[in-house]
């Protein structure tokens, strides 16, 4: 039996509708047991229990659940750091004319490669991924994907309006298109499909209700686009749909809202529409640094989570408007996202967000998103000490709760040691080969 000692910490609760101090579990010297892909048990080391397992062990480190990206764009990778538009701008001047290039395979697969081994790196073990328009951009990323085994979301974006000839398809042709995808991929090992129209402004009445009846068609499935990112966007959507009351009545009115589905930003929400959220059982993607660099506003979390009617909610790095694949880095802006709205992001609250929080928000809460018994083994190693200050200022943390708030602030990939995919170490920072295929 494979097994990791290290310190180790989950999430039992949910720091937002509970005192986050009765929320989470810390072992300071655990033993996480793992057999065919799976957590058997995690238990604080005993050197004579532990005598037949063939034990790895990580010293000055910190085991947590893989962390969760609820929203990201693998075609954007080649794109990050694009400077100075915003939302509706950028799209044009950069996101569209790089997604025409993946109607080239040989180019997909190489973006994929990319992407799923900086997720990785970043110690990220699940997402909810934005291909492009054209099928092979999915095939590309669900074939890297399947090679490391990583339980990955994804599909097929749909569009056929407001945007490049070459970035169309049709109600048709999106939803055939949309269907042969997902039943070549979803469920195929640990690959999930996603319906994703990309957004209201670039998709007509009818295909938002070809996408719905499509995701309906396929209970388990998933369904992801965006959602009042910006003011601007906004004002574009109710000049587009103005017979609907607001931006997310015009994804319920299409059959787009509910378990599995996944809105990106949610930034000037209005309260009624958290309540939709809530009754429906759909989720938000909290995208920090792609809300502060393209300008967007300042997402309201304890909005969101308010015990009332909470929204499940998880963060998304938002490539390539977002600045980094690091989830590390993404909590270090929450935080200060959460500090311009007068309100206090602990780091419980943070690293919650990045891995149970996430799990729920993807209804994967009882697969993912927590290191304890019966759980999927996608693990993050975390060095705490991986820069000369980091293991200095971590000299001088009171507890498990300062250890944390002073990771997501200083911070970022250089901090993952290893991260595990089904039990298998699939990155390795201090391997000659960091990176590995999963055994077939």
């Amino acid at each position: 039996m494979k097994a990791i000692r290290s310190s180790c910490l989950t999430f039992t609760g949910d720091p937002f509708l509970a005192n986050p101090a009765s929320c989470f579990e810390y072992i300071p010297d655990a033993l996480i047991r793992m057999e065919a892909g799976k957590i058997i048990a995690v238990d604080a080391y005993d050197a004579t229990a532990a005598a037949e397992d063939d034990i790895v062990s990580y010293p000055d480190a910190l085991v947590m659940a893989g962390f969760v990206d609820c929203h990201v764009h693998y075609p954007q990778t080649q794109m990050i750091g694009a400077f100075g538009e915003h939302l509706l701008e950028w799209l044009n001047a950069y996101t569209f004319v790089a997604e025409q290039q993946f109607a080239d395979k040989t180019h997909a697969d190489a973006v994929a490669k990319v992407f799923l081994r900086e997720l990785l790196r970043a110690g990220t073990t699940t997402a909810a991924v934005y291909c492009t328009v054209h099928p092979q951009s999915v095939d590309a990323f669900f074939e890297e994907s399947a090679r490391f085994n990583t339980r990955m979301i994804a599909g097929k974006v749909m569009m056929d309006r407001n945007a490049p000839d070459a970035l169309l398809d049709t109600a048709e042709t999106g939803y055939a298109q949309s269907k042969a995808l997902l039943d070549k991929w979803h469920g195929n090992g640990r690959q999930l499909y996603c319906v994703t129209p990309r957004f209201a402004p670039s998709s007509t009445p009818e295909q938002l209700e070809a996408a719905g009846r499509l995701w309906k068609e396929h209970p388990g499935t998933y369904m992801q686009t965006h959602l009042c990112e910006t003011t601007d966007e906004i004002a574009w959507v109710r000049s587009l749909f103005p017979e609907r009351s607001g931006y997310l009545d015009v994804y319920h009115h299409a059959g787009l809202t509910g378990p599995r589905a996944i809105f990106g930003h949610a930034v000037h929400m209005e309260e009624e529409e958290f309540r939709q959220c809530h009754r429906s059982g759909s989720a938000i993607a909290h995208c920090p640094t792609s809300n502060l660099f393209l300008g967007s506003g300042l997402f309201r979390a304890f909005d969101a989570k308010k015990p009332e009617r909470p929204v499940r909610t998880g963060v998304g790095t938002d490539l390539g408007a977002g600045t980094s694949f690091s989830q590390l880095q993404t909590l270090n802006e929450a935080y200060k996202v959460s500090e311009l709205n007068g309100t206090k992001l602990t780091a419980l609250h943070a690293f919650y967000l990045a891995t149970r929080g996430g799990a729920e928000a993807l209804y994967l809460e009882d697969r993912i998103g927590s290191v304890a018994a019966g759980y999927e083994a996608d693990l993050v190693v975390i060095d705490l000490a991986a820069t000369p200050l980091l293991k200095f200022r971590m000299g001088y943390a009171a507890d498990i709760t300062e250890t944390l708030f002073v990771l997501m602030t200083l911070g970022d990939d250089r901090c993952v040691r290893a991260t595990y995919v089904a039990g298998q170490p699939v990155y390795d920072r201090d391997r000659d080969q960091a990176f590995t295929y999963a055994p077939c």
